[in-house]
């Protein structure tokens, strides 16, 4: 009955928001749990994990496409998790930069006899550095037809830079409810995370604006199909200020007894952006996946279709024997 009740709220949650618009993301984002909610650091068995992720974006259309890399280790201690992430996002022919570091910690409190809800609240602090070399840039003021038609960076571009690199504070905040029965057919898990806490001053300008905090809501149920075969349907919700996203997803996991490791498939669709193709392999204590956009924007005319390539790699050290996973999440 518990169960049932916690479907049906997260499927009331689900639908109830609208799209609008989209954010930065990661197509396997759940693959980085550190980075979609800091209540995720250290669950997992095993002893510790380390991740690894990349993201190579509008390769298509850009000389200096978007790229993302993120890596983050983190381990369970009893009841906590404790981690650690780098991050760093690069774009344009600036070469506007933001790198991020960030220390995190969780902390998972059982609930009833049996202990098999449970609910993990997590926090992560650090520091970000923006930066850009806009001495690389060009603005409109400075085209000039003389010789055919170019940009004269010798004309000043009335753009008024008194700083190209920033550093600003990182406060984060998560939590996460998920069902761990070990011989539950269906394993529900909803999170919710906010970000960007302290809404700091980010401008190169030295202006007040200020970063707009950045909220999460993530939701699925892992389905054990057979001992054999499982899926997770799940959507991810993402907002910050004006900007909206959802992304619904399905996950799909087949064990090979010969081979002893996991097929892993995935089809998300990212509303009004992208259809995402993924595949992996699960291998002992690693975890392999490479996912490829096919953009579905206004851009396609541009971009042909073609939109983002990513890869992830995940290890867990274990000591014992893995056990036969079934609690949630399962990412």
């Amino acid at each position: 009955m518990m169960i049932r009740k916690i479907l049906i709220i997260l499927t009331l949650f689900i639908f109830s928001v609208k799209v609008k618009a989209q954010d930065f993301h990661l197509s396997m984002y759940d693959a980085a749990p550190l980075y979609i909610n800091p209540a995720m650091t250290g669950l997992f068995d095993g002893n510790w994990r380390v991740h690894a992720q990349y993201r190579n974006q509008w390769k298509a259309i850009n000389y200096k496409p978007y790229s993302s890399a993120l890596v983050s280790f983190d381990l369970p201690y009893k009841k906590w998790g404790f981690g650690a992430q780098i991050a760093n996002y690069r774009a344009g022919a600036g070469n506007y930069n933001v790198f991020q570091a960030v220390l995190s910690a969780a902390y998972t409190i059982p609930l009833g006899a049996k202990k098999y809800h449970n609910l993990s609240f997590g926090v992560q602090g650090g520091v970000t550095n923006k930066s850009v070399q806009y001495q690389l840039l060009t603005y409109d003021n400075q085209y000039t037809t003389a010789n055919g038609g170019g940009f004269n960076t010798g004309i000043l571009s009335g753009e008024n830079f008194q700083t190209q690199s920033r550093f600003t504070p990182v406060a984060n905040f998560g939590a996460l409810y998920y069902f761990s029965k070990q011989q539950s057919r269906l394993n529900p898990f909803l999170g919710v995370s906010v970000f960007n806490l302290l809404m700091p001053k980010e401008s190169f300008f030295g202006t007040s604006d200020r970063l707009p905090m950045r909220f999460y809501a993530h939701a699925g149920v892992r389905i054990n199909i057979t001992e054999l075969f499982y899926m997770i349907p799940k959507v991810l919700i993402m907002n910050q200020k004006n900007f909206n996203e959802q992304t619904f997803a399905v996950d799909f996991g087949y064990y090979l007894k010969s081979a002893e490791l996991y097929l892993l498939g995935g089809l998300i669709y990212r509303t009004k952006d992208a259809f995402v193709i993924s595949l992996g392999i699960k291998k002992s204590n690693i975890t392999a996946k490479i996912a490829y956009d096919v953009n579905a924007s206004s851009l396609t005319k541009t971009s042909s279709g073609r939109g983002a390539f990513e890869i992830s790699l995940t290890y867990v050290h274990q000591n014992k024997k893995p056990r036969e996973e079934k609690i949630c999440p399962r990412l």
